[in-house]
């Protein structure tokens, strides 16, 4: 049985070999008389890798085990070939990514906002009727709240025994003037008797009348069992509106300074809405909003922007704004809640479009208030401003030039960062990865404010497939700044070849650069720009803004201080070489000072004493 096992063994062993051997094909075989003995080694192929997942090696052609895709030679143009912030993609990774773009344009994009807020009343025309003096509330014609009055309407009729006393007052002024009718101070004491009266709550008319009776309109009361004098007077409505306040009561004692009624005047209100702090660079005074009423099914009304609080609720992350609108037929009530919506377009100097608004006119008070030429509000008298004053284009749109945009799918947020991946020209399927500054969002786009040109191409469809890539291949991301596996700080400056020191007037320049950058003073950074730049073949003048500037001073330091190296021994006055490591996202970077207190250039008054003084150069030490 022992001896039929081993047979059985050697036979399924040789059936294998001989089964491989067939699979194999011809072309591991030896050609006839190539002289090629058949145990010789067959040349093993290029490693071949996967476009869209560079990270798959095998050693002969197939299939991508995670996409599917034909494997190219490792040796061709993925990317790897590329820049540290481009990747290369071949027509078939580029089917496979889904991969679409969209040209960098100049447009005006709508962007829609919408607010919640509720109706209230205008507080510029909210009247409180104050008791002038101490009394009695002897009648109401005003039973309650929420009745209309006109202005001049009786609302109550009150007894005080403090009027009789100004009345007879006036009598007697009356007279004294009377007896001396040249005399100025009789004139003068009688005209403050008549103020005096009116202030009180008497009109016009009813003064005439005292001074052509010769007597007051005096009434009598009882008060126990002895009479009191007092006067009755009538409260006429100061405005024409709704009371909506009423603390009159028929029979109740009142003090002086209480308030006995509330008006309102009801034909403007106040909206009182909430804006997302995003949306506020949509939003400025006398901009139209159309809004909507739960109350009133179907219908729009309109209003304008009369207030844009400066501050933010940090709770809700929101600041509150205020719009005025009509409603002379009664429909908005305070206390409704409403839909708001703001329709705008912005242009490229972050103003605000409105055709309706060109070459008009606005109150700064009033919104409302708009005419065609200067001039004064009609409310409050402030002169009236432009409208370009209050951050509206004030222009047509045909004139207004248009910012730049690109469409929200192409831009990869990372919350500090954003990235998003060009098309090279003339290299097709060739991608670079950009960081760019964002503006307000519109819809479905963004407003770009740096870092794009029109007409490029960005990437809308497909950015993060590209991105993953470029992880893979440890390059430039929207996760990672800086391509390779780690930053590396500047520890080491080569020095200068021709072992020339630098002259005093470079030195000076580069000190006077220094101290500029570390103050953020921009305009003296790009006065002294050329002479650094014709030195060291640098482009510190060509920096749009400080941050460019700052890369560019920090290789000026790298030449500079390889010139100083040489040359130590020359200086007139030691100098300092500094090191701060926090510098260019954690890298570091070295400058030059003439003093030790350290001045970082680099993140200027933000953080001035960040550094360590490394190496004093030149001054005997």
């Amino acid at each position: 049985m022992r001896k039929m096992n081993l047979i059985l063994s050697a036979f399924i062993v040789l059936s294998a070999f001989a089964l491989g051997y067939l699979m194999r094909g011809p072309a591991m075989r030896p050609e006839a008389g190539s002289g090629v003995a058949e145990s010789a080694v067959v040349s093993k192929p290029a490693d071949m890798t996967c476009s869209m997942h560079p990270q798959i090696r095998q050693p002969k052609p197939g299939k991508c085990p995670l996409c599917g895709m034909d494997l190219i030679s490792a040796g061709s143009d993925s990317g790897d070939s590329c820049g540290p912030r481009e990747l290369k993609l071949s027509e078939a990774a580029e089917k496979l990514a889904d991969i679409e773009t969209a040209p960098v344009e100049r447009k005006f994009v709508p962007a829609e906002i919408r607010m919640l807020g509720k109706i209230a009343y205008n507080e510029d025309t909210l009247c409180y009727v104050n008791a002038r003096f101490s009394g009695r509330i002897d009648k109401l014609f005003v039973k309650s709240a929420g009745i209309p009055v006109k202005k001049g309407e009786r609302i109550a009729e009150v007894y005080s025994s403090e009027l009789l006393v100004i009345q007879q007052e006036l009598l007697q002024a009356k007279r004294f003037l009377e007896s001396k009718p040249d005399d100025v101070t009789a004139i003068s004491f009688f005209n403050s008797i008549r103020e005096k009266n009116l202030i009180s709550g008497f009109t016009e008319d009813q003064i005439n009348e005292i001074i052509r009776k010769g007597k007051g309109t005096g009434a009598d009361r009882m008060s126990g069992t002895s009479p009191v004098f007092g006067v009755l007077l009538t409260i006429t409505s100061p405005i024409s509106g709704v009371v909506v306040g009423k603390g009159a009561v028929t029979g109740k004692f009142f003090e002086k300074g209480e308030i006995l009624f509330t008006i309102a005047d009801l034909s403007r209100v106040w909206i009182n809405v909430e804006a997302y702090e995003a949306d506020l660079p949509w939003l400025k005074y006398g901009q139209e909003v159309e809004f909507t009423s739960d109350a009133c099914p179907g219908r729009k009304f309109n209003g304008r922007v009369s207030l844009i609080q400066p501050i933010l609720d940090e709770t809700t992350r929101t600041v509150k704004v205020r719009l005025s609108a009509e409603n002379k037929e009664g429909r908005l009530k305070p206390g409704m809640f409403v839909h708001a919506i703001v329709r705008a377009k912005i242009a490229e100097d972050g103003k605000v479009v409105d055709s309706s608004l060109a070459g008009k006119w606005i109150s700064p008070m009033h919104p409302e208030i708009i005419r065609d030429a200067p001039g004064k509000c009609d409310i409050c008298g402030v002169d009236l401003v432009t409208a370009e004053s209050l951050g509206l284009a004030g222009e047509k749109e045909k004139t207004a030039v248009p910012p730049l945009v690109i469409p929200a799918s192409a831009a990869l947020l990372t919350g500090k960062r954003a990235v998003v991946y060009v098309s090279l020209p003339g290299r097709k399927g060739a991608y670079e990865c950009r960081e760019i500054v964002l503006g307000p969002r519109a819809g479905d786009f963004f407003i770009v404010e740096s870092g794009l040109k029109e007409g490029e191409k960005v990437v809308k469809s497909g950015s993060f497939k590209i991105d993953s890539s470029l992880q893979i291949l440890a390059k430039t991301s929207m996760m990672k700044t800086y391509a390779g596996a780690a930053p590396e700080p500047m520890t080491e400056i080569p020095a200068a070849k021709d072992g020339q020191a630098p002259s005093d007037e470079i030195l000076d320049t580069y000190i006077e650069v220094q101290k500029a950058l570390f103050a953020e003073n921009m305009a003296i950074v790009l006065k002294n720009a050329p002479k650094l730049d014709a030195k060291y073949s640098a482009n510190l003048a060509a920096s749009k803004d400080i941050r460019e500037a700052r890369k560019s001073f920090a290789q000026i330091s790298k030449l500079l201080y390889g010139e100083l190296a040489c040359s130590e021994n020359n200086l007139k006055k030691p100098l300092y070489k500094i090191f701060c490591p926090k510098v260019f996202e954690g890298r570091g970077a070295y400058w030059i000072q003439d003093s030790e207190k350290v001045q970082n250039p680099y993140f200027g008054p933000a953080m001035p004493d960040s550094g360590e003084v490394k190496e004093t150069i030149g001054g005997g030490k």
